[in-house]
Formats: structure tokens, C-alpha cells, sequence
């Protein structure tokens, strides 16, 4: 999985994809087959929001850790003590979220051992801390929900900050096809929205191909229409960021169905007003964001492989 188990972040090792199909037996430790230096980004991007999962340059992949023995990520020793329940109260309760108990139903019987992710500082897991919450990422809690409901499950994140559709094509489509999931998260596109001479139909080709590319027969692709802060901002509405995220998320949806995909839909989810969900930049989201979209896609997986489409 892609927590450190104890490791300093400017120490971190990765383990190249095409050594993951031997997974190192000592579930949660990146093989150190082909390992190289990690040096942790937010070292010298001081402006970019906490990181929830630790960042990579090179992507790691290892079988996640079982429930039981999970180490707490290095890189959130305070918000992660432990792993009960009882550590972070305000997601307990939070009615957006999942308990253990409810997420395992929901995966109980999920056919997925393989799961990529690929795309941008979205995919990445970058996002602020939220007092009450776990510090780990949306991708993170999915691939920890799927290895509970399947031990030999395997993860890989091959997310990076700043990364238009197109770099995420061109760097990570390849990789991760070699790591043949049957489960894929693509997550990428606001970035080319600050590329001088935008062009939504740039960007739908982008995806298209990256898309393709990922919608292997047997794989299930899934990505998101992401949520609209204006809803928990007012002085956004009617600006160039709420413009923004509705192309996108038009171009997403469009392409998505082209290529038969899940959309998670943020946009108007309920807790999408709540100025808690989002980090201060207001792009990424929160330690509670991140939990409230991990929900979201485990209802979605669920509904997805229950109807056996």
C-alpha cells in the first residue's frame, strides 16, 4: 500500500510496477526489488496543502496491510494513533461517512484484487487535516476498504500533483496498464483548465485516450464529477472556478459514458456546501473531504458489481 511503515518521508522507497506481481510477503512493505529514493515534495511546495498521502515520484505498490496489523502512515503519526474508531469522534459521527462496518458491507463479495490509480494531485491524495478525521486519502481508504474485503488485493498510485490529462496519458497509462487491475480510478483534467487557450476538446481527446487505453475488457474504470465550492463559497459563484469544474465535469461524464466508466458524482452531493470538505486553497479536498468521497466511491463500486454491469 502506499504507507510508509515507519519510514522518514525524505527516505521513502518505491518498488517499480513490474515487480508487483510477486508481492513481498510481508503484507503493507514496498518491495525493495528495484527501490529508489523518494524525496517528499512538500519539502519545497510549501504552498500546496498538507499532504494526506505521502506524495511519490515514483509510484509504490505492495499488497495493503491487513486490518489487523495496519501500521500507522509516518507521514500522520498525530491524526493516526490508532486505527479505532473511537480516535477520530467527528467522523464517527459524521453521517457522510462510512464506519468499518458499514464499508465492508457494502465491498462484501467485491470481485476486485488489482487497483490502480492515476491523475493529478487529486489522485495524489494532497489535502488539509481536519480535527475529528483520518488523515488518509480517499484512494487510500478505498484501497484499504477492498483489501479487507480481499486479502490478496494490491494497490497502486501512480497520482502526481500538477499533471495535465495529457502528462498523465504520456507518464502514468502505461505503467499502470502493466500492473493489469481490474479496477481503475482516473482522476485528472483541472489542470488543463489553467493552460493558456483552454480547449475542452484538447482535453475530452485526452481523456478519451487515456480512458481507452485503461477500459481493458474485465477492468472496471471509474471516475469523478468533482464538487462544486461555490455551493460552500459564495463569492465563487458565477467565477472562472465554477465555470471551470462544470466543463469538466461535462467533458468527464461525456467521455466516461463513452467508455462505459463509473462517475462518481460530487457536484451536488449534500455535504458539498459545507466549507469543511475543502482545504484552504480551495481545490483539494480536506481530511473530511477525503472521507466524504471515499464514501461516495464505495457506494458506487457497490452498486456498480451489484448489478453486474
Amino acid at each position: 500500500m502506499t504507507y510508509d511503515n515507519g519510514a522518514a518521508p525524505s527516505a521513502r522507497t518505491a518498488a517499480d510496477p513490474a515487480d508487483d506481481h510477486a508481492p513481498d510477503p510481508t503484507a503493507g512493505k514496498a518491495s525493495a526489488q528495484a527501490a529508489s529514493p523518494v524525496s517528499d515534495p512538500a519539502d519545497d511546495q510549501a504552498s500546496v496543502p498538507t499532504m494526506i498521502r505521502t506524495s511519490v515520484h515514483a509510484p509504490i505498490t505492495a499488497t495493503i496491510p491487513a486490518p489487523d496489523a495496519a501500521p500507522a502512515p509516518a507521514h500522520a503519526p498525530a491524526a493516526r494513533a490508532t486505527g479505532h474508531p473511537g480516535d477520530h469522534p467527528a467522523e464517527a459521527a459524521d453521517p457522510h461517512c462510512l464506519s468499518t462496518e458499514e464499508a465492508d458491507a457494502l465491498l462484501r463479495g467485491a470481485p476486485w484484487r488489482r487497483f490502480a490509480v492515476v491523475g493529478d494531485s487529486l489522485a495524489e491524495g494532497l489535502g488539509d487535516p481536519t480535527p475529528g478525521y483520518r488523515t488518509e486519502s480517499w484512494a487510500d481508504r478505498t484501497a484499504r476498504a477492498l483489501r479487507r474485503a480481499a486479502p490478496d488485493a494490491t494497490y497502486l498510485n501512480l497520482g502526481l500533483r500538477g499533471l495535465t490529462a495529457g502528462q498523465v496519458r504520456a507518464g502514468q497509462a502505461e505503467r499502470a496498464a502493466r500492473f493489469a487491475p481490474d479496477l481503475v480510478a482516473i482522476v485528472c483534467g483541472g489542470n488543463d483548465l489553467l493552460l493558456p487557450g483552454f480547449s475542452s476538446d484538447v482535453l475530452a481527446k485526452e481523456l478519451d485516450l487515456l480512458f481507452g487505453r485503461l477500459a481493458a475488457p474485465g477492468t472496471t474504470v471509474f471516475t469523478y464529477a468533482l464538487a462544486n465550492v461555490a455551493a460552500a463559497v459564495p463569492e465563487l459563484r458565477g467565477g472562472p472556478l465554477e465555470g471551470g469544474v462544470a466543463v469538466l465535469n461535462e467533458v468527464t461524464r461525456t467521455v466516461a459514458k463513452r467508455h462505459g466508466a463509473v462517475v462518481v458524482e460530487m457536484y451536488d452531493h449534500p455535504a458539498g456546501a459545507d466549507r469543511g470538505l475543502y482545504s484552504a486553497d480551495l481545490i483539494h479536498a480536506s481530511a473530511r473531504g477525503h472521507a466524504v468521497i471515499a464514501a461516495a466511491t464505495l457506494r458506487a463500486l457497490a452498486a456498480e458489481f451489484s448489478t453486474g454491469r
